[in-house]
């Protein structure tokens, strides 16, 4: 028989009723004889709720425990889905991560998973059990409970497809599949069949929370497909694949846009070598991400302005260490954090002349300003004001024949 991985999203386990369907979708892989390995987010919002509770008790939880509390939501779910199907007479437990165990590396809230042990679980499942494992988060080389980070729960699906050599791995959200653009922006948004792994890491990265970026990147690397698919429907959803030759008669794929993004610029920057470097050091030390960077060289070439975007969360940080920074000086500091990054997505760009002109063209039809561009062979991002958002996405949409 083969093996399929199945994961749900926190929505899909949300309440005692979505789990009761959660349930009855694995009995269905069961009944085709699939040996079947489901992997559960926390209730959707419990994550949330337990990131609130550790901030009342301290502004600088530690990190260990942290990891140990947040995970405690996948448990939960895992032992209600558990408990579901023994009640449908299945023989099934939850599975934590320590007890198989998966192992990882990296620091808390951020860590890899680098190996998965296999043996138990393989011989629970052909003794005709379907075992329930906490997604998010794995054991360090020093015993603590580790987590992936938000939405990690799909990385802990793509590697257990990869180590049981799963025949499929499907993940179960509360969307249909990958969509051109968000619908709740654009009504005319298309569902995507078929979408590369670089597109939908690209989409992924930019703001399409379908997926989480690094399972996308693991799913490439050890060239997992996978489907998104929604729970709640039964439709057939997206396959996320390294095969290309389908993509080739539309030259974008899709739109995204971004929410909680921020635009910083420190101007009068004393400018000689190295100074990009000493301001953007403390922010990598300090694991914050810096993505879009422009700079502005002054007429007499003494001084630039340099503007990057961060994440919005990251402001208050980025701000107090450019100001500690005793390397730089410069003339003033400032944030915007009504900005939005819009970007297309397309491996069509690639060969296609013109994408970038006509993305720039049915903006300014519409009088949008553009702040700050970032390209890669296959994305076009520009920031622009957040207000913009709703008016931009339909535009660019209508462009790219994506309507």
């Amino acid at each position: 028989m083969k093996i399929v991985v199945l994961k749900f999203g926190g929505t899909s386990v949300g309440s005692i009723e979505r789990i009761k369907k959660v349930a009855k979708i694995i009995t269905t892989y069961k009944k085709k004889r699939f040996k079947v390995i489901v992997v559960s987010s926390a209730m959707s919002g419990a994550t949330n709720d337990l990131i609130k509770k550790s901030l009342k008790l301290s502004n600088n939880f530690d990190s260990a425990e942290y990891d140990v509390l947040l995970s405690s939501g996948e448990q939960v779910a895992c032992a209600l889905i558990a408990g579901r199907l023994k009640h449908l007479g299945y023989k099934s437990r939850s599975w934590m991560s320590w007890q198989i165990p998966i192992i990882t590396l990296g620091p808390y809230s951020a860590s890899r998973i680098d190996q998965i042990q296999k043996k138990k679980i393989v011989k629970f499942i052909n003794s005709g059990g379907i075992p329930i494992i906490t997604g998010f988060q794995g054991v360090n080389l020093d015993n603590r409970l580790t987590t992936l980070g938000r939405g990690g729960t799909d990385a802990s699906a793509i590697m257990i497809a990869k180590f049981f050599k799963a025949h499929q791995c499907i993940i179960y959200t509360d969307v249909d599949g990958v969509y051109t653009t968000d619908p709740r922006f654009h009504k005319n948004a298309k569902k995507i069949n078929k979408i590369s792994y670089d597109e939908m890491l690209e989409m992924a990265s930019l703001g399409a929370k379908v997926m989480q970026p690094t399972s996308v990147q693991d799913a490439k690397l050890n060239n997992i497909n996978f489907t998104v698919r929604s729970s709640f429907v039964k439709k057939s959803g997206t396959l996320v694949t390294n095969y290309k030759r389908s993509f080739s008669n539309q030259i974008i794929t899709g739109i995204t846009s971004t929410q909680n993004e921020s635009k910083v610029t420190i101007a009068g920057v004393k400018d000689k070598p190295g100074v990009a470097a000493s301001i953007f050091k403390p922010l990598s030390l300090n694991n914050i991400n810096v993505d879009m960077v422009v700079q502005n060289i002054s007429l007499n070439g003494k001084e630039t302005d340099l503007t990057f975007t961060i994440k919005t969360d990251d402001i208050k940080k980025t701000q107090k260490l450019i100001r500690n920074n005793k390397k730089i000086s410069y003339r003033k500091l400032s944030y915007d954090n009504n900005v939005s990054k819009v970007s297309i997505i397309g491996v069509g760009m690639i060969t296609t002349p013109g994408i970038t002109y006509r993305m720039f063209q049915a903006l300014a039809k519409k009088r949008i300003n553009i702040m700050v561009i970032s390209t890669s062979e296959i994305k076009i991002s520009v920031l622009i004001s957040s207000k913009h958002v709703k008016k931009a996405i339909p535009i660019l949409h209508k462009e790219f024949k994506l309507d």
